[in-house]
């Protein structure tokens, strides 16, 4: 090998050496969690969301304790705290929110941030921490469109064999995303798309075939002008063949209300203009002009077991007789990590429908249901 070839070997050995070991000098300290029983866990600290801390322990993979069980902890990542009470806007100056290293000792939190002086906050105060790049994302950007879903999957099905032969299959899909998801972040946008379907056949010797067919899709839009009033656009789209409506489309838009916003429970009520075509199986079809009421209720124990209730009222100005209504619950208790056993009530109710045909159509449905998110 020749003189150059060595050196040039030589300098790459050098540098290999060089960056390796500034690769291991910039490897982070692991994070330090002492429990009250004096146990300690060696990792590193993830985020915190009100009484409860998430820890990536080494050994025992992510842990979940109460903030009450630490006695101290020392975490050389840099976060944010978010106090109880505080909502930042879509536009919010975020430089009052501390931001660094974290400590905890006793009852306190302590953030410190280089060429500021440390900044103690009482662990009760303390509703949210989460790691510096996650609070910079998620205050700057939003999600893109196809980010940020959640919602339900249901079906269910009735199989008789005997001198009826019966089929009746039930299903749905409820999606919904909320910008931003963050709780300390004020609302911006919703997007609710619902679909959802019953349909069926008894077949008996002799006897005309029996049928049911039942379908609703809707799709809304909701901005929201504060944390929380909204304005939204609607449109919903039905067909009832019990109810001799082949379909009836509906356009609507107004102003919403959160009465009532916290992790386990939601209240909305809306008031919307709204214009109704209906198209029926028998008799001519109609056109209605009037407004649409709505209230709906969502909360989820502590056991996981989710409610929900609502209630539509949609009177008609140009036919005063052609008003309609709905009524509808669900419960939904989980049975296996993401799937839940689903119970649903829904009553629609047409004042005019076409001569033969009652004027309300229920259902009461069973079935497994799979959150996506």
């Amino acid at each position: 090998m020749s003189q150059h070839s060595r050196f040039f070997c030589s300098l790459l050995i050098f540098a290999c050496a060089g960056f390796c070991q500034e690769k291991t000098a910039a490897k982070p300290e692991p994070d330090i969690l002492i429990l009250t029983d004096g146990e300690k866990l060696v990792g590193h600290f993830e985020k915190s969301h009100g009484s409860t801390v998430t820890f990536k322990s080494d050994i025992l993979g992510e842990v979940t304790v109460e903030w009450s069980k630490v006695q101290e902890m020392h975490s050389a990542g840099k976060f944010a705290v978010i106090a109880k009470g505080v909502v930042l806007g879509r536009h919010a100056d975020t430089s009052s929110v501390p931001q660094g290293s974290l400590t905890k000792s006793g009852t306190n939190l302590t953030v410190e941030n280089a060429g500021q002086p440390p900044k103690v906050i009482p662990v009760a105060d303390a509703n949210h921490v989460v790691d510096l790049p996650t609070f910079d994302r998620v205050t700057v950007h939003s999600p893109r469109f196809t980010e940020a879903w959640a919602g339900a999957i249901t079906a269910g099905a009735s199989i008789v064999e005997a001198t009826q032969q019966s089929r009746t299959f039930t299903g749905g899909i409820s999606l919904v995303r909320a910008t931003p998801v963050e709780s300390w972040l004020a609302p911006r946008d919703r997007t609710l798309l619902d679909f959802s379907f019953s349909s069926g056949v008894i077949n008996q010797p002799n006897t005309p075939e029996i049928k049911t067919s039942i379908l609703h899709g809707d799709l809304e839009r909701d901005e929201y002008f504060s944390g929380r009033a909204f304005g939204f656009g609607r449109a919903d789209f039905d067909h009832n063949y019990s109810q001799g409506l082949d379909l009836q489309a509906k356009l609507a838009g107004g102003v919403g209300y959160t009465a009532i916003k916290t992790s386990s429970t939601s209240l909305d009520f809306k008031v919307s203009a709204s214009y109704v075509k209906q198209q029926f199986s028998a008799g001519p079809g109609q056109n209605l002009v009037g407004i649409s009421l709505f209230e709906g209720l969502a909360h989820t124990t502590k056991k996981g077991i989710i409610f929900a209730q609502h209630v539509l009222y949609t009177p008609a100005l140009n036919q005063t007789k052609a008003w309609s209504g709905e009524l509808g619950g669900s419960m939904a208790v989980p049975v296996y990590k993401r799937f839940a056993f689903n119970t649903a009530i829904l009553d629609n109710f047409l004042n005019d429908p076409p001569p033969g045909f009652k004027k309300n159509s229920f259902q009461f449905t069973m079935g497994l249901t799979y959150a996506l998110k």
